[in-house]
């Protein structure tokens, strides 16, 4: 059960930016998503959070530290992310977004959280290939600069949540930081919206549909299997399980909206996850608040 748990969240973090791409085409816009995405998860969230006694449990620091890491470091995340998914392939912006794990071991050794050892080093170089990779298969047909380094900004952010996180808000109980974590994306996208184009949602049923998908299936959904089958099975397990959410993004890619990586950028795909795999065998971190 451990197992299924982390794979159906794996795949229902993979199917993000499928619904993301069928929501853009039914009118809705980056800021309108990112608001009823975070809005309904954190919603559904703080129900179940206070549910199962986790909000009982907070401190007044634990609260303003959760808010903060979802309205600065989560939503400046995930606002690159979806700015990216409007400009290029979604099966593209999964391999360069599932970059992250390479980049907190990076990270990690530089600022002595881990040592360098020959292991990681070469792991770290392969993953380096295994990027170039991804990028020349993309930049043989048309490669959108700006889509990229907002895919790599995006991989950056989370690296920096992470490692951010995993300090300030140690011991947290996990569900209760996750509503606190969406909370604050909500607050930061509420104002962005209000401050832009305005409270206005107008979007169709279908618009609807796939704005929903992305907070009840691709948030709410995949951060409560995925802690869930983190209980049973541990991080290193649940790290390594997670790494199907790539596959299920390229697979839906092909099928929902006609895409396809071509065999160098699969190559270095398979490059990426073998080395994420591979790390996570060795020193794993749990993401202490939802992919994407």
């Amino acid at each position: 059960m451990g197992a299924f748990l982390c794979l159906f969240s794996a795949a229902a973090f993979g199917c993000m930016a499928i619904f993301g791409k069928l929501a853009y085409d039914a009118g809705v816009d980056v800021g309108e998503l990112l608001v009823v995405r975070f809005g309904l998860a954190a919603a559904v969230l703080a129900a179940v959070a206070l549910a199962v006694g986790q909000v009982q449990k907070l401190g007044r620091r634990a609260v303003v530290a959760g808010l903060l890491m979802g309205g600065v470091g989560y939503a400046t995340q995930a606002g690159l992310y979806f700015l990216a998914l409007e400009r290029m392939d979604a099966s593209l912006l999964s391999l360069l977004l599932y970059t992250y794990p390479v980049l907190v071991t990076v990270a990690a050794i530089a600022i002595g959280r881990e040592t360098a050892t020959t292991f990681r080093l070469v792991a770290l170089g392969v993953a380096s290939v295994g990027t170039a990779l991804v990028l020349l298969g993309a930049a043989q047909g048309a490669l959108d600069a700006l889509a990229t380094a907002l895919a790599l900004g995006a991989s950056v952010a989370y690296t920096a949540y992470i490692l951010c996180g995993d300090r300030i808000v140690a011991g947290v109980p996990p569900v209760a930081l996750a509503s606190l974590v969406t909370a604050g994306a909500t607050v930061t996208f509420g104002i962005v919206l209000l401050a832009t184009t305005g409270p206005s949602l107008d979007f169709g049923a279908e618009g609807w549909l796939w704005a929903t998908a992305i907070a009840l299936v691709s948030t709410v959904a995949a951060i409560l299997a995925f802690f869930a089958g983190l209980a049973r099975v541990g991080p290193s397990s649940a790290a390594i399980l997670s790494t199907l959410e790539p596959p299920v993004t390229i697979g839906l890619a092909a099928l929902a909206l006609g895409e396809a990586l071509s065999p160098v950028q699969l190559l270095g795909g398979a490059l990426i996850l073998a080395t994420v795999i591979a790390l996570s065998s060795s020193s794993v971190r749990a993401r202490p608040a939802p992919s994407g």
